[in-house]
């Protein structure tokens, strides 16, 4: 009986959503490679659930990775065949995957000096190198690019961060006027789930809906809603493989769109792709219960219902 209650117990442990933690002090830091952010940091709606515990920033095998604050070498050494290291900051440690080091452990290296080198390999992001940079209070991860000088914000337990292309305030309940360029609709199909709040149907989780699903057969075409240029690929445990396209500037703003749950993509970061262009496929990655694209537009830096500026 005591073992059916310890399991069940830890059942209710795992399946409990991700809270915040007390904020920490963080040092002022720096990027530990130039690149472009590829992939953001997306915590998991429940513990051990699919999520991205970290930030992949885009960069070329070979290149310099350095220490993003002052602090001492805990870790490096090489683990599953690629090379980690961690860095202790104090309150906080940040860890560098994959990474041929160049520092040892116990030594104290400060902001911005060189660890090591970036290695090929890591498993999010297919078809081109990245560093994946990571951030841990005690065993609470947090978002690296708040080193960088951006600001925690604690919301409730019931809400999901709604994630935006930039370090702005999200605003999810402000209405925008229609785009000045013309969008299309990116599949053929009914919307079988709106954006706005909704209860997960996997995780039973309430939380934001940040996009509109479009229902259609795997494989059906994903087709650009607007011209424009591929700003990134990722793979995340909940969107999949996700295309996002810069589409330029427009009434209301600059507007961005993202393609989820892709079962294949055909385009390349920096392609120039023009309206109704097949930039993917339909399909089911990430956390998902059938073939669908999820599909998100930004304008003017703010995530926004797609149904308000796509006719």
């Amino acid at each position: 009986m005591r073992i059916v209650l310890a399991l069940v117990a830890a059942l209710a442990l795992a399946c409990a959503p991700v809270r915040a933690a007390a904020t920490p002090a963080l040092p002022t830091g720096v990027r530990p490679v130039s690149g472009p952010v590829l992939t953001r940091f997306d915590p998991p709606d429940v513990r051990w659930g699919p999520g991205h515990l970290g930030v992949d920033l885009a960069a070329r095998a070979g290149e310099t990775v350095v220490a993003a604050a002052d602090g001492v070498v805990r870790f490096a050494e090489v683990l599953a065949g690629r090379g980690v290291i961690v860095v202790d900051h104090g309150q906080v440690r940040t860890t560098y995957e994959p990474v041929a080091a160049s520092v040892r452990v116990g030594e104290v290296v400060g902001r911005g000096r060189p660890i090591g080198r970036l290695q090929a390999g890591h498993p999010s992001c297919a078809g081109t190198t990245c560093l994946h940079w990571g951030l841990r209070a005690g065993e609470t991860y947090l978002d690296p690019m708040l080193l960088l000088g951006g600001t925690i914000r604690l919301l409730p337990a019931s809400v999901e961060r709604a994630e935006a292309l930039d370090p702005r305030p999200v605003t999810v309940s402000q209405p925008v006027a229609r785009a000045s360029m013309a969008l299309l609709m990116p599949a053929s199909g009914p919307v079988t789930s709106p954006y706005g709040m909704r209860r997960h149907p996997l995780t039973g989780v309430w939380k934001l809906h940040d996009g509109t699903d479009i229902g259609a057969a795997c494989g059906t075409p994903i087709r650009a809603a607007a011209s424009g240029t591929v700003a990134a690929l990722s793979f995340t445990g909940a969107y999949g493989n996700r295309v996002v396209i810069d589409h330029g500037v427009a009434s209301p703003g600059r507007l961005t769109t993202a393609y989820a749950h892709a079962g294949g993509v055909v385009v390349s970061v920096g392609d120039r792709v023009a309206a109704g262009q097949v930039i993917g496929t339909v399909g089911r990655t990430g956390l998902t219960t059938g073939c669908h694209v999820h599909v998100q537009v930004w304008a003017g830096g703010r995530l926004v219902d797609p149904m308000t500026v796509i006719p």
